[in-house]
């Protein structure tokens, strides 16, 4: 096959070449597609963006304030149900777990766009908070508008994903409605097709969602969701646990009661020694907003109050994510074909497993690979970018491989199996990672035992000489220096001598 011009809207599969993107797969123009204020997705693998419903709130857009109302009204019905008395739970599995909108090509799915969408935790934490922490939901004092996010400053592990998971599903009726409006004018028909949506809008009278038919771009045997960019974000919601913690004590002095005022001051201060760290004052934080939640309202109507700082910000960080992951995703996946062995098969997981992981090393540390994964880690600085990198890899691969496949103890980043008896469990870190030493000496284990193998493979990631000398100090620790699969990949800049002095 004649090779085409490379271009970034094209990434190279034992040679053949796909379109990735939106824009390129329905013909249609790039510029069409940002004149109409849709993110151009690519349609092989989730990229690190998000549904922020801040910004529905804050916008002012009456198409986007009607999606937050719908958001709202939707947990005031749940609500409802919550201080009425004890939901069974086949009531909560109906009413406040989804899967997720995998059509929208969004998240941290690391390759494909499977996620695994709502569970248990987050459903019976919301139910239980309704009648507790959003007890007066719909009727705030303090904060000027309701905001689900509310429930991620007290629950640890209710993140970001869940909420954008959740705000998506109720609001998906407006996003099939902007996609069926935008391809029924620029979309020729050979790409679309006529599909019936399961729980597509809800009717409040029956308390039933409803199923509905949709008119869409359909790729690859699904229907493709289009958002709009100015509802989105990448790292953090703007109401996050974070920023909470971190920046708690300009929140007391915004507080109108005086003796809250004066009581969460106390209660903060009063954990406090002369000298403190970072985490002491975090911690004595968090201590401070479980005896007085009622600050987290006073955080809250802050950031209502510097929301135009959130479309700012959540704009900045679309644009670079959008440049940055459409370039790297078709050079990274390019470079590979043509610098390395990467795209060959061996006969078992583990053999093809380690192979792949040698040839990406090889690949970062050797032929400028480090220059695509840094510029991506400086957009999203987490194990799930790497992730993302590598697994594209294997999107053309007769090898069955799933990602964040949960078997009882926890997700594990891949499995990678060719029938019931050849699997090999395979784990990324980044060696910043506060519990890498932790992970090292046990996770990985665990995951392998949860999936019946003992094949596995550990990936750790530098970036920093101090990140390199880390690991090197915990693996000699640990004697596994010398091991072949616990493989560390250096994908610093400051020791990659050039091309010409190289020589």
């Amino acid at each position: 096959m004649e090779r085409p011009k490379l271009d970034i809207s094209y990434i190279v599969l034992n040679n053949k070449y796909m379109s990735v993107f939106f824009s390129e797969v329905f013909e249609v123009e790039k510029e069409l597609l940002e004149s109409y204020g849709a993110f151009d997705i690519s349609l092989a693998t989730d990229l690190p963006l998000f549904i922020d419903p801040f910004l529905l709130y804050d916008s002012s857009q009456n198409k986007y304030s009607a999606w937050h109302d719908e958001l709202v009204n939707y947990l005031k019905f749940l609500k409802g149900m919550s201080i009425s008395g004890p939901v069974p739970s086949r009531v909560v599995n109906y009413y406040y777990r989804f899967p997720e909108v995998k059509q929208n090509w969004l998240g941290f799915t690391r390759f494909g766009n499977s996620g695994r969408g709502l569970g248990p935790a987050f459903a019976n934490s919301l139910n239980d908070n309704l009648s507790k922490l959003f007890s007066d939901f719909g009727d705030e004092d303090i904060t000027k508008g309701s905001h689900i996010e509310k429930l991620c400053l007290i629950r640890e592990r209710v993140g970001k994903d869940s909420i954008s998971d959740f705000t998506t599903n109720i609001v998906k009726r407006f996003l099939l409605e902007y996609t069926q409006e935008f391809a029924l004018d620029n979309i020729d028909t050979k790409h679309l097709k006529t599909v019936r949506v399961p729980r597509a809008q809800f009717d409040y009278n029956t308390g039933v969602w409803m199923s509905k038919s949709y008119t869409l771009p359909y790729f690859d045997g699904d229907y493709v969701i289009l958002t709009p960019k100015d509802i989105l974000t990448q790292d953090e919601a703007w109401i996050n646990r974070n920023d909470l913690y971190a920046d708690f004590e300009s929140i007391p002095p915004t507080i109108e009661n005086e003796n809250l005022r004066m009581g969460v001051s106390s209660h903060f201060y009063g954990q406090l020694g002369e000298e403190n760290t970072k985490d002491d004052r975090i911690e004595a934080a968090i201590k401070t907003v479980n005896e007085y939640p009622e600050v987290i309202d006073y955080y809250i109507r802050n950031k209502e109050d510097t929301g135009s700082h959130a479309h700012q910000i959540s704009e900045a960080k679309v644009e670079r994510a959008d440049e940055v992951f459409r370039q790297a995703l078709p050079e990274l996946t390019n470079d590979l074909k043509q610098k390395s062995e990467f795209f060959d098969i061996k006969d078992d997981s583990y053999d093809e497993s380690l192979r792949k992981v040698n040839a990406f090393k090889a690949y970062v540390e050797n032929n400028d690979g480090y220059k695509v994964v840094s510029a991506a880690l400086k957009v999203a600085r987490t194990e799930e970018v790497v992730q993302l990198f590598f697994g594209l890899a294997w999107l053309d691969s007769p090898y069955d491989v799933n990602r964040e496949v949960n078997n009882g103890r926890g997700p594990v980043d891949f499995k990678v199996s060719m029938g019931s008896q050849d699997k090999t469990v395979i784990e990324f870190k980044l060696a910043g990672n506060a519990a890498l030493k932790k992970n090292l000496s046990n996770q990985a284990e665990i995951y392998a035992v949860a999936n019946n193998t003992n094949k596995i493979i550990k990936v750790i990631f530098v970036t920093t000489e101090h990140e390199a000398k880390k690991i090197e100090s915990i693996l000699n620790e640990l004697k596994m220096n010398s091991v072949e699969n616990v493989i560390v990949i250096d994908a610093r800049a400051d020791n990659k001598p050039s091309a010409s002095k190289a020589g």
